[in-house]
């Protein structure tokens, strides 16, 4: 289905007038290192890859990330001693605002953002020495197993048993709503080793899994949007070399804890919602509703939380870089960041208007918008990582301390 509209209408603005203006100035080595963001970005990224509504394959993905590896920006937030880029705050916050402007695809981040962290923090030297050369070179890609069938938001309740003999580990179990773990060689998983322990989560431990190990089963899943983003994953009394625990035996509650926060914080990148704002804008100048005074309205005030939600990440982030867990209050910017991307693609559809149904991209004089997928793949967004329900809870618990 096509929307098109007479380009004598409106006049495309370009991508410096279109884009929002951050809460931040750029000092001048910042606007130039800026600058060399946005033209390297510009020559190097493929066009099939921008813009992309669902992760593309790893087929044409990963040769991206390599691409971004050997450039040294794959790990913008690590330590240069681990193979990351040593990235200022600015400079983070620069290369987001530079991805959300070209539509970069989004990447596999459980590697960079989830466990590779995590080791960094709690693994032993063995194991930083295996695993995360090969995150920063894009040749493994890791899968998270934490919720199952049966342990979605009351996590402390999973039923995957590790129980360990001699020096591995036999793993069985069943982990489901696993990003990627089709595509993925390796797992990190929370597991049962202490079935009797109260409260439950003290006998909970954190593995690392080879998923190409025998009696490994992947099914991928497919979503609403109908791409497969997600798997199950059946274990069936798989080995795992006592090595691979990360931390202390029925210590992974506070490792996985510790995870979540920069789950949360990684999901709560902006980039998302600012690539979802300018889809807003495309739309609302191809059908004409951008001239609803009523409307405008609506995206200024949209663009002002897109503002405050990377202020909020900027915090975040700096606190991460001087080594501070996010902690409980992650779940703030994991609320306002996901409620706002559902907000934002809301406003996508009443921009689309009876185009919004279209199961493929809407083409105009303004370029293409994916509306459809975009606002189906939001739905999930204040699920995954803990739902709002769940983050609203911790918030009451944790923070606030307010009684059960």
């Amino acid at each position: 289905m096509k929307c098109g509209v007479p380009r004598t209408i409106l006049s495309p603005a370009s991508p410096s007038e279109n884009f929002i203006a951050m809460f931040r100035r750029d000092t001048p080595a910042e606007a130039q290192f800026r600058m060399d963001v946005r033209t390297w970005l510009e020559a190097n990224l493929p066009a099939a890859l921008r813009g992309r509504t669902t992760r593309p394959p790893p087929a044409e993905l990963m040769p991206w990330y390599r691409t971004l590896s050997r450039k040294g920006w794959i790990a913008p937030h690590w330590p240069k001693q681990y193979g990351g880029m040593g990235a200022t705050l600015n400079e983070q916050l620069i290369m987001t605002e530079e991805m959300a402007r070209i539509g970069a695809p989004h990447l596999p981040v459980q590697g960079l953002n989830h466990i590779g962290p995590i080791l960094m923090e709690f693994g032993t030297a063995a194991q930083k020495a295996k695993h995360l050369p090969s995150i920063i070179a894009g040749t493994v890609i890791w899968a998270q197993g934490y919720s199952e069938p049966g342990a979605g938001s009351d996590l402390a309740s999973l039923s995957t048993r590790a129980t360990l003999e001699g020096d591995h580990f036999v793993v069985r179990g069943h982990k489901i709503w696993t990003t990627w773990a089709h595509h993925s060689d390796w797992m990190f998983a929370l597991v049962r080793t202490d079935p009797q322990a109260q409260p439950r989560h003290a006998g909970i431990s954190f593995l690392l899994i080879d998923l190409h190990s025998p009696n490994i089963r992947i099914r991928p899943i497919k979503t609403i949007v109908g791409d497969e983003e997600f798997s199950e994953v059946f274990l069936d009394d798989v080995v795992v070399p006592a090595e691979n625990l990360v931390g202390k035996l029925h210590d992974g509650w506070r490792i996985a804890n510790a995870l979540l926060g920069h789950e949360r914080l990684a999901t709560s990148n902006p980039q998302f919602s600012l690539m979802a704002l300018e889809r807003v804008k495309t739309m609302a100048r191809a059908s004409g509703i951008i001239a609803d005074p009523a409307f405008q309205d609506r995206v200024a005030a949209a663009s002002i939380n897109v503002m405050a939600l990377s202020a909020l990440f900027s915090h975040a982030v700096e606190l991460t870089n001087h080594e501070k867990s996010p902690g409980p209050e992650s779940s703030v910017i994991k609320i306002v960041a996901c409620e706002l991307l559902q907000t934002l693609t809301d406003l996508l559809i009443e921009a689309a208007g009876g185009h919004a149904p279209a199961d493929e991209p809407i083409a105009s004089n303004f370029g293409e918008v994916d509306v459809a997928a975009a606002f189906l793949q939001s739905r999930r967004a204040t699920i995954y990582g803990g739902s709002s329900e769940i983050q609203r809870n911790v918030l009451a618990r944790r923070v606030l301390n307010l009684p059960s």
